[in-house]
């Protein structure tokens, strides 16, 4: 399996984890440093840069093959 696609794997696994401790910290309603809002941004732009190495192994192969 190429790399960029286990690259963008896991950073979706990553983005989820950050969702799930959001929702976690928003539930218990404690205080940290990064917030509900800073681990939803976070989960965010990690499914963004893995949407976009999908999209960039994506492209490569179908080039390739033209």
């Amino acid at each position: 399996m190429e790399p960029r696609i286990v690259l963008a794997r896991l950073m979706m696994l990553a983005a989820l984890a950050c969702g799930v401790v959001g929702l976690v910290i928003g539930i218990a309603d404690r205080a940290w440093k990064l917030g509900v809002t800073g681990w939803f941004t976070g989960g965010t732009l990690l499914a963004i840069l893995a949407l976009v190495v999908l999209a960039d192994e994506y492209f490569a192969r179908r080039q390739a093959e033209s």
